[in-house]
């Protein structure tokens, strides 16, 4: 699957929403379990917390998917 562009908005995103807003999660409840279960990594690394927050520039995978996050456009 071809990665996912992301732009952030603002300063940061966090973890457990960035999964629901680009659709890896179907709910937040979810997106927080897949976090938990060390399904999500970060810039290759496993990130086990939910609220983590991720900046334009970062990496995350899950489920084979890559997400690139960007800063938007001002």
């Amino acid at each position: 699957m071809p990665p996912i562009d992301f732009e952030v908005r603002g300063e940061h995103i966090t973890l457990d929403k960035l999964l629901k807003a680009t659709g890896l999660a179907p709910s937040g409840g979810q997106a927080k379990a897949m976090i938990g279960a060390g399904a999500v990594k970060v810039d290759g690394q496993t990130e086990l917390r939910k609220t983590c927050k991720l900046r334009a520039g970062q990496r995350v995978s899950c489920g084979g998917v890559e997400v690139r996050l960007s800063a938007a456009a001002t």
